[in-house]
């Protein structure tokens, strides 16, 4: 009797993945050792994913739909700016692996040619969504507002999880962020 393929392997080995990547970051994400975290083999590992990057490709695509579930819960942008930068400090070791590798793996020439260039931004739409709903419909008119409050929450975020701003410090730095955005949406760009 043939054997049946295992439906739950790719997310066994995306699982085994994140939990390498967490304890050891880049070093430790070897597909062998991925195979042996997932309980399969090499070569069931690479009947799913081409090479290492096509893993960590996994794992992005992971991330930004995690980060978009909970914008998509938010009822604001502020709220939404919160929860990004929640995930950030939740998810430390997941929100630096998004961050190295992003455009490598995704936006370069490099991941183009392999096909991987037109990479959903499912964040960027939930936050899209929300500046709709509170400031209208001017679409065009929230690009770059959009921009500015991603990159406001990516450096509040990067500074809180390298301890660029003391844990003693974070409260208020936090209170901070929050006025920011808020002076942020009243500029209306």
């Amino acid at each position: 009797m043939p054997r049946r393929p295992d439906p739950d392997l790719e997310t066994r080995i995306l699982d085994a993945a994140q939990k390498l990547w967490k304890k050891g970051g880049e070093s430790s994400l070897t597909l062998r050792a991925v195979a042996r975290a997932a309980g399969t083999n090499t070569p069931a590992v690479y009947r799913r994913f081409h090479d290492r990057d096509d893993i960590l490709r996994g794992l992005l695509q992971r991330i930004r739909w995690e980060i978009a579930a909970e914008l998509q819960r938010a009822d604001s942008v502020e709220e939404g700016c919160e929860k990004y930068l929640d995930y950030a400090l939740a998810h430390p070791h997941e929100y630096a692996l998004f961050y190295q590798h992003n455009y490598e793996l995704s936006h370069s020439p490099r991941a183009r040619r392999a096909g991987y260039g037109n990479v959903d931004q499912p964040a960027r739409e939930a936050m899209r969504q929300r500046l709709e709903q509170q400031l209208g419909k001017a679409r065009d008119r929230h690009e770059r507002l959009l921009t500015s409050l991603w990159m406001m929450s990516h450096g509040a975020a990067t500074l809180l999880i390298n301890k660029s701003i003391l844990p003693g410090d974070a409260r208020e730095a936090r209170s901070v962020f929050k006025t920011s955005i808020i002076s942020l949406l009243n500029q209306r760009f």
